[in-house]
């Protein structure tokens, strides 16, 4: 089997973390990036135009992919956003706008491969959480957010369910505070040295691949926050 891996969101800051890790260890990385947006994912081995929110773009998508590489090792979906705001705040606009990011992103993706990882009866999903999604003190001041990341780690719960008696494995990563630019900028006043480092869940994604015992787990990655 090839080895060929899948990232969405490989310009992020997360996503170019994942793509150099991946392709530093031998793998063939295939890079998602939005249409239009003139990214980059330097690092991968060929990089594709998609709207991962678009079902129809991913299913075309996906018909290519099987066409030109055929198998899949891993699909790593990093898209994703953040929105602050309590429920009284909190609109139904801001809300769509999280589920489309962080939700849909993931969901649409994974239903349009899992065909062929039934197919092959192996391969890998990597989900992105947040620890806002599993603390309800932290939510409260990023509600939109929060949901949308609970459909994530529920979604991911029941394609497990799903591949039940195959060697597909399917995990979610759960970081704290990423350690990115655009969080430096948001909180110039934290100490940056306790939040996550991309290189960490990079890292973790690896292990989590190449320890075929694994099968649905949940990682979290807190740093010291």
């Amino acid at each position: 089997m090839s080895r060929n891996i899948v990232i969405t969101g490989a310009a992020g800051t997360l996503g170019s973390a994942v793509v150099e890790k991946f392709k530093r260890e031998g793998y063939y990385v295939i890079a998602l990036v939005r249409p239009e947006a003139n990214e980059q994912a330097e690092e991968a081995d060929v990089t594709y135009e998609v709207d991962v929110t678009d079902e129809h773009a991913v299913a075309d998508f996906v018909k290519e992919y099987e066409e030109q590489f055929g198998d899949l090792e891993a699909i790593a979906m990093l898209v994703g956003g953040y929105a602050s705001g309590n429920l009284e705040t909190t609109t139904q606009q801001q809300l769509t706008r999280m589920m489309q990011l962080n939700f849909f992103s993931a969901f649409t993706v994974s239903n349009a491969f899992l065909p062929l990882l039934i197919k092959q009866q192996r391969g890998a999903l990597f989900f992105v959480g947040a620890r806002t999604a599993v603390e309800p003190k932290e939510a409260k001041e990023a509600v939109a957010y929060a949901l949308s990341k609970q459909l994530v780690s529920g979604y991911a719960a029941l394609v497990a369910e799903e591949v039940k008696g195959t060697d597909i494995q399917t995990h979610v990563f759960v970081p704290s505070i990423l350690d990115s630019p655009s969080n430096r900028a948001a909180m110039p006043l934290e100490d940056f040295s306790k939040w996550v480092n991309p290189s960490d869940i990079a890292e973790a994604m690896h292990y989590a691949l190449n320890t075929p015992a694994l099968r649905n787990m949940t990682f979290t990655l807190y740093g010291r926050v």
